[in-house]
């Protein structure tokens, strides 16, 4: 067991009519010995969040309203912050459909008693179980056949015509048990825990990211600065609402960056393009082949599929995160 003088604050977002979801990891989290605090940032919700809250009658519950919807980035920033000022000693992001497993947290706790790292060096990651690569990684699967991709455009790169065949190898492979704890580069805000002492020295989230990719900057912080990065597959974590991208079915002569076009995936293309640009590409050349077949390809399908028009769009995306024109964006962009 973890030792009871640990005190962590979770901090979670929430947007929307979404009450029906974030009231059980709230719940939840209040289910935990070791919270202190539970930091619910109401981004812009259309419901009384604070109003919901209280109805908990628990002191530890905190609501933060937002005037305007600020994003992930600026949800999550001031989440932070807040956090930050608290008689706490770690911080726990949690989504606000990311319900923790039963003994999720004390897993966290008793791993960081195990490595015994200074507090500005570790951070660890809840295994989220709709996330297939982290179970492979989980089970010995090397994270960079995920993560990093060199010179990739959009996880896109010729150079690893094999990537189809390894994925459906995936189907047959027999992986070895879990590990107890494996290094991962970088994570999403849903289930990062680290000490409030590691906010010191990586700061906060980068608010020009507004909507996605955000959490891989920002954990990333971590590893570039000489910490690690640990993904704990003892804390399990479920996913209560399914993602847009995860109830698409792929389809031939289709494409996801096509049928999804909403303002995410603008977001998503344009800050993806940015962050591997930045931190993936070391080669110019292999990179912007890259680009040319994968967006060769997805003209084609436009044209095929009557898409030009989301194309368009899509092309617009990659353009700013070319040119690092990040930021909120007006909604003709979409």
């Amino acid at each position: 067991m973890a030792k009871l003088q640990h005190k962590v604050c979770i901090v979670t977002v929430t947007y929307g009519n979404r009450w029906h979801l974030v009231s059980k990891i709230i719940e939840r989290s209040l289910g935990f010995e070791n919270v202190s605090h539970v930091v619910v940032v109401n981004n812009a919700s259309p419901y009384n969040v604070r109003d919901k809250a209280q109805g908990l009658a628990d002191e530890r519950v905190i609501t933060i309203d937002c005037a305007e919807n600020l994003g992930s980035t600026g949800g999550y920033k001031t989440g932070l912050a807040y956090a930050y000022t608290l008689d706490t000693d770690f911080i726990w992001l949690l989504d606000d459909d990311n319900l923790p497993a039963e003994n999720a947290l004390n897993e966290l706790l008793v791993n960081w008693e195990e490595l015994n790292t200074p507090n500005d060096q570790t951070a660890f990651f809840s295994l989220r179980t709709d996330r297939i690569h982290h179970i492979h990684i989980a089970k010995g699967e090397n994270p960079y056949r995920y993560y990093l991709i060199p010179d990739n455009f959009l996880s896109f790169t010729f150079l690893r015509p094999y990537n189809k065949l390894l994925k459906f190898a995936d189907k047959f492979k027999k992986y070895k048990k879990f590990k107890k704890r494996v290094e991962i580069p970088f994570a999403s805000y849903g289930g990062f825990f680290m000490h409030r002492e590691m906010i010191g020295k990586i700061g906060y989230p980068d608010e020009k990211f507004y909507l996605y990719f955000d959490d891989a900057d920002y954990t990333y912080r971590v590893t570039t600065g000489g910490g690690k990065v640990w993904l704990i597959s003892g804390s399990v974590i479920t996913d209560i609402d399914r993602s847009f991208q995860a109830t698409y079915k792929r389809r031939f002569l289709h494409s996801m960056h096509l049928d999804l076009w909403t303002f995410r995936t603008y977001y998503t293309t344009r800050n993806a393009v940015y962050f591997y640009k930045k931190n993936a590409s070391n080669r110019p050349l292999i990179f912007n082949i890259n680009k040319f077949l994968f967006m060769s390809g997805l003209k084609f399908l436009s044209i095929i599929g009557s898409k030009q028009t989301e194309y368009k769009k899509l092309a617009r995306a990659v353009e700013d995160g070319l040119q690092e024109n990040l930021g909120k964006v007006d909604e003709s962009k979409f």
